[in-house]
């Protein structure tokens, strides 16, 4: 019987850029850089714990992703959020999870074990009062959908689209009285809509949830 070496049961380091990355990223997702305002380059390595390097690296990944401008000497501008922008998000995201969730139709009954076991956590951590975990198992419920699809560039669309949700104000909206509670509601209309055999109440609740989650975004910007 062989045994894993020391170094290959050793869990990964993730790299400073990699650190550097993600710092700022959450960072800019829960809006502690809110839209607007300009972080050097040594305030963000100080903060992630790393040399200014990396930062570097990290930067030119957000910008990629559209999440900050880089001015040279200056440092990173947070992007602020737009009415274009939401617009443009949410009709990207409906676009993307009408589609998936017309692709997974025919494999429902593979699908519907994940998507109850997701709407379980969301009800466990709305009981317990952890939005974060409410919004994780939201996301994750809508992320197994668009998985389920196969197309992972839609899948990898998806996640960004989400975290510009997440920019714009998500964990805002969760707040907003009683959206949790609707939330769950329709989520289990999904659900009970994968048992028939008509495709259209499916798609239909898939599309009104989105929407009705863009109205209550777009009243609190």
């Amino acid at each position: 019987m062989t045994h894993p070496s020391p170094a290959a049961a050793r869990p990964t380091v993730p790299s400073a850029a990699e650190r550097a990355y993600r710092h700022l990223k959450r960072s800019i997702l829960e809006q502690v850089y809110p839209g607007g305002s300009l972080v050097s380059e040594g305030e963000i390595a100080e903060a992630a714990g790393v040399s200014r390097t990396p930062v570097r690296e990290a930067l030119l990944r957000l910008e990629a992703e559209g999440l900050v401008a880089l001015y040279p000497k200056r440092g990173a501008l947070i992007r602020p959020v737009s009415a274009r922008e939401i617009a443009d998000v949410i009709e990207a995201r409906r676009l993307v999870e009408l589609h998936a969730a017309e692709r997974v139709w025919p494999g429902r009954a593979a699908l519907r074990p994940d998507l109850t076991r997701w709407l379980a956590e969301m009800r466990t951590a709305h009981a317990a009062g952890d939005v974060r975990a409410l919004m994780a198992a939201d996301r994750a419920f809508h992320a197994t959908v668009v998985e389920a699809a196969g197309n992972e560039i839609l899948a990898e669309l998806y996640h960004r689209l989400r975290d510009r949700q997440l920019r714009m104000g998500e964990a805002t909206f969760r707040l907003s009285p009683g959206w949790a509670e609707v939330a769950l509601t329709e989520h289990a209309a999904q659900l009970a809509a994968l048992d028939g055999d008509d495709p259209q109440p499916w798609l239909a609740a898939v599309a009104g949830h989105i929407d009705n989650a863009a109205a209550v975004l777009r009243t609190l910007r």
